[in-house]
This record gives structure tokens, C-alpha cells and sequence, in this order.
């Protein structure tokens, strides 16, 4: 699988920018052709250029500032200087902004500037389009400040809550390899008078055994096993298999269904307020949770909507979503 910065273009005239994973061109324009677009150019991103990312709090001051600077009168390519010769900048921030900022002056949209540099993402992307074409984009920044305002905030809430449950794994991790590495070994010789061990029992003596006369071989394996999962990462059906097992588990699935839809809602609100269809935005909304199984499923509801179905109806199907929290927000879009 390959990554595609693409221009697309539906039916109806609705231009589409953004980056997706695909095995080809081929398989690239036909994803896009499911979705109802036409494929109209596309680019592989390299590898060195999927690591320049811009985080939440870097994303919403950057909306923040060219959305005070354009609502004072300043054009964009002037307030792009401003921001990008700003004080406070890190390299790679000051890099992006001088780069979207070459990029209008050779007479690009602020949009298709943002695109080329694969370091905003989709969602910022739509919105900045859908305000190129309203002529309102004042205002769209002003709601992207507002978003990733709220996003950078829930990452912060999420890590709190974390902090204890964390906490407590590690001092509960570390009880444990005190009483199997130290403790056990003192019961050793009681233990080698006994003519069988229960099978618990068996087992911790064969891991305290490891852990101190074999404790350098997890020197490769705990890297092996990172690579491997990072690796194991990289594929989309393990990806999905873990979306959906993040979202069933007991306690923790109930937190990462009402964070998934918390995302949902906020994006998809945004998006349409913003002047993108209910289908572009839906696809869009269903790419910033940050699960491949809710994402995949963005397409049948797409299709259900195109076909007449309410909003609402169409949330019931998508399994992972809180089922109350998506029928408020679809009546409110109402």
C-alpha cells in the first residue's frame, strides 16, 4: 500500500483533495469512483514527507492567527509572511508556512498550497476549499481555530484520564517482576522437594528462571516485537480488526466510542456548516476519527444517503458511533 496526494472531482462539479492509501493508481481511482469521484491527478508521497505533521495546539494557532489577520483586511499571501515570519516558530512549522507561502506566490490557492505539502489534513483541506469558494474565509478559520481548539482540548482530557490507569499498570508491572524476580527464587529449594507443582505455580518459577538467568534476551525481544507491530500496523484488515476491537472491549470500548463520536460530530458540523454536501463531509468526518473500522464504513452511508435515506437512519447503521449522541447531532443539523 502506497499513499496519494489526489485532486478529484464528482458529478456534481465538487472538486476533492487529500491523501489516501491505496495498491495503485488503479486502485486509487477506483475507490474514488465508489465514492462517486473522477480521479483527476495524483501524486505518491514519500516517505520523508509523511513524517512532517502539524499537532492540534500547532494547528490551532495557526487558524487562529490567519483568521485575526484576515479578518482585520490582510490578504492571504501577506498574512502568510506574518505567521511564517512570526516569533515562537519551530523549523518545521516555519518550513510548511514558508512552503504554502512560495506556493501562493506562483499562483496557487490557499488550498491547493496546503495539499502540496502533505502536513494539514483532510478535513482542514475541505474546509479551506469550501471557503475559497463562498469567499468566506475569515470565518472558516475562525471555525477551524474553534475545532482544533476542542480537539487539542479532548487529546489533553483523554490524557489525564490515562495518567492513573497508567500509573497503576506500571507500579502493579513492577510488583510483579519484584515478586517473580527476588521473592520466587527464595521458595526454589522448597519448591524442588515437591514431587509435582500446580501449573501456575510451574509457570512463574519458569519465568522468574528466565527473567534472571535469561533477562539479556529481552533485549531483542521487546524491539522485535515494537517492529512488528508497527508493522502489523501498516496493514489496513489489522487496522480494522483493531478499530473494532478498540470499540467492543469492556469499559475501555464504551470511552473510545463516545471519543470516535465526539470527533465525528464536531467534524462533520464544521464541514457542512462550511459549505461541503452532506456526502463530501460525511467521507470526510468518517477520515478524522482515527479508526479504519468506523472509516470503512462511510462509504455504504454515502451511498444510503445518496439513495434518499435520512441522516439519521443512515448514523444507526454505522457501527462504533453512540447511537444517542449521533441522533442529537444529526437532528440539530436538521
Amino acid at each position: 500500500m502506497a499513499a496519494f496526494r489526489y485532486v478529484a472531482k464528482s458529478m456534481e462539479g465538487k472538486m476533492r483533495r487529500g491523501t489516501m492509501e491505496a495498491a495503485g493508481i488503479s486502485g486509487l481511482q477506483q475507490t474514488l469512483r465508489e465514492q462517486g469521484f473522477c480521479l483527476i491527478r495524483a501524486k505518491e508521497v514519500r516517505a520523508a514527507e509523511k513524517k512532517r505533521k502539524l499537532s492540534p495546539a500547532k494547528l490551532q494557532a495557526f487558524c487562529r492567527e490567519l483568521s485575526a489577520l484576515l479578518s482585520s483586511g490582510i490578504s492571504i499571501v501577506r498574512g502568510l509572511e506574518i505567521i511564517a515570519e512570526g516569533e515562537g516558530l519551530s523549523a518545521t512549522e516555519r518550513t510548511i508556512y514558508s512552503a504554502v507561502l512560495a506556493e501562493l506566490k506562483k499562483g496557487a490557492s490557499l488550498s491547493e498550497a496546503m495539499t502540496a505539502q502533505n502536513c494539514f489534513p483532510e478535513l482542514m483541506l475541505g474546509m479551506v476549499y469550501a471557503g475559497e469558494e463562498s469567499g468566506g474565509m475569515d470565518v472558516v478559520m475562525e471555525r477551524l481555530f474553534v475545532h482544533y481548539q476542542k480537539e487539542y482540548h479532548l487529546g489533553q482530557q483523554v490524557k489525564s484520564a490515562m495518567i492513573y490507569p497508567m500509573v497503576l499498570l506500571a507500579m502493579c508491572i513492577g510488583v510483579v517482576l519484584l515478586i517473580v524476580a527476588f521473592i520466587l527464587p527464595q521458595f526454589e529449594e522448597l519448591f524442588s522437594e515437591m514431587e509435582s507443582l500446580p501449573a501456575p505455580t510451574e509457570f512463574l518459577m519458569t519465568a522468574s528462571d528466565f527473567l534472571i538467568h535469561k533477562w539479556f534476551l529481552l533485549l531483542c525481544i521487546v524491539p522485535a516485537a515494537g517492529v512488528f507491530f508497527t508493522l502489523a500496523g501498516k496493514i489496513r484488515q489489522v487496522r480494522r480488526i483493531t478499530g473494532y476491537l478498540k470499540l467492543h472491549l469492556p469499559v475501555v470500548g464504551r470511552l473510545n466510542r463516545v471519543i470516535c463520536t465526539a470527533r465525528f460530530s464536531r467534524t462533520l458540523s464544521s464541514l457542512y456548516s462550511s459549505g461541503m454536501t452532506i456526502v463530501a463531509s460525511l467521507q470526510t468526518a468518517a477520515g478524522t476519527v482515527g479508526n479504519c473500522y468506523i472509516e470503512e464504513q462511510s462509504g455504504k452511508v454515502a451511498a444510503m444517503i445518496r439513495s434518499g435515506v435520512p441522516l439519521s437512519a443512515a448514523l444507526k447503521e454505522v457501527d462504533g458511533l453512540d447511537r444517542k449522541s449521533t441522533r442529537l447531532n444529526s437532528s440539530h443539523m436538521a
